[in-house]
């Protein structure tokens, strides 16, 4: 018997019992739809969680003055003077790996716009900031390399700075404020950022050229720090440990002598995002395979109630001279078919509840070819599983004893 005419046999067995047929499949259908469903809102969120740690920098290095001793004291962060513009430019220069540099002042001061002040972080930064934190602007540009080369006062503004000197949804670029009474316009706003990793509001702050930090706010010929981005996460400890090298170099420290700066890496973020990729794994794994089996069991029970059924017509089969195999095959195409069509209602049902979730919620939620693939294929597999005992049972029974069974 060809297995096509065994297809046919099995479709129309299927038929007969149309209910049943379906509500046997409807388990399939769950446990593929939820699988299809949860896999998708993992993967969006799980993109979700890593654009926000993008956002705050994974590949971000920062090298800090201090780490040094006075007197048998150790010092810490910003506790020297040692880091210079020259620093990072060696940085850019001399080692491999780095995509942006630039170095960095910090201080605080009083801003005044008009009638309003506010007390905010004043950051001395370079033009590549915004691509090292994937931070876009609301309003306005950045300023620009000469503004850096002219210690231009230019300043840019965080969105709380902004609302609290200008008021909410204003765009106050070509404002003038004050910082520590020099004049300052604005050239832009920074995108709402929210909360950092170490607790910090990241939008409370004003960015200005670290040359006008140096030279016009706070006095001081070197920096206080230089952040650095590796081209790609895989490099960022092996850039890290090559600007160690280089600065122990530059900064003629002798083999055995502790660095006179600090030199530390997003590790907490990095370990964060590995983590909760694998407990989304681990947790996605388990539903698909409690949905799964309950489907699996589900056939398996119905073929075996069909196997009973259907004792004596396998009897006349196999009397008129059908092989055990060819019983086997057709009890095993009913399993597969149950599976596979309940596998693409389910995959259809999938896509139409994370499209539902997502406009309802408001969560993310991305259906992938993997997880269409990965499906399917654990519908196909349970077919076979769950449907070879019944198969093989019917396949085993006696032509005499079926024939004979009422």
């Amino acid at each position: 018997m060809s297995i096509l005419m065994t297809t046919r046999v099995a479709l129309r067995a299927l038929a007969r019992n149309k209910l049943r047929t379906g509500l046997t499949a409807l388990g399939m259908i769950i446990g593929v739809a939820a699988v299809i469903t949860m896999v998708a809102l993992g993967t969006g969120a799980r993109e979700s969680i890593e654009a926000q740690i993008r956002a705050a920098g994974t590949n971000m290095i920062i090298v800090t003055a201090g780490n040094w001793t006075v007197g048998g004291v150790r010092q810490g962060q910003g506790a020297s003077n040692t880091l210079t513009v020259d620093d990072a430019v060696a940085i850019r220069t001399q080692v491999a790996g780095v995509q942006y540099v630039t170095p960095g002042t910090s201080t605080r001061a009083q801003v005044i716009a008009g009638n309003q002040n506010w007390s905010t972080r004043v950051l001395g930064v370079d033009v590549e900031y915004p691509l090292i934190r994937s931070w876009p602007l609301r309003y306005g540009t950045f300023f620009t390399p000469q503004d850096v080369s002219a210690a231009a006062k230019t300043a840019v503004l965080g969105s709380v700075v902004s609302e609290m000197l200008f008021g909410p949804d204003v765009d106050p670029v070509g404002q003038i404020l004050r910082i520590r009474n020099q004049p300052f316009r604005v050239v832009g706003v920074l995108a709402s950022k929210g909360q950092g990793a170490g607790g910090e509001d990241q939008d409370d702050v004003v960015l200005v050229p670290y040359t006008t930090a140096q030279r016009k706010l706070m006095g001081i010929t070197w920096v206080n720090n230089i952040t650095v981005s590796a081209a790609s996460p895989g490099e960022v400890a092996r850039v890290a440990a090559d600007i160690t090298a280089l600065l122990r170099a530059r900064h003629r420290i002798a083999p055995g002598d502790p660095d006179d700066f600090m030199v530390r890496t997003l590790e907490e973020m990095a370990s964060v995002r590995t983590e909760a990729t694998r407990t989304m794994t681990a947790l996605l794994a388990s539903i698909a395979g409690v949905s799964l089996i309950v489907g699996g069991i589900g056939i398996m029970n119905i073929m075996l109630v069909s196997v009973t059924e259907r004792t004596r017509e396998i009897g006349l089969r196999m009397a008129v001279g059908a092989k055990a195999r060819h019983v086997l095959l057709q009890f095993l195409v009913e399993s597969v078919v149950l599976s596979l069509v309940g596998g693409l209602i389910g995959v259809a049902v999938g896509f139409g509840l994370a499209a539902g979730v997502t406009r309802v919620l408001d969560w993310p939620a991305r259906v992938s070819a993997d997880a269409v693939v990965m499906a399917f294929g654990f519908a196909a597999a349970t077919g076979v599983f769950f449907g070879f005992y019944p198969a093989r049972k019917a396949a085993r029974l006696d032509p005499i004893e079926a024939l004979r069974y009422e």
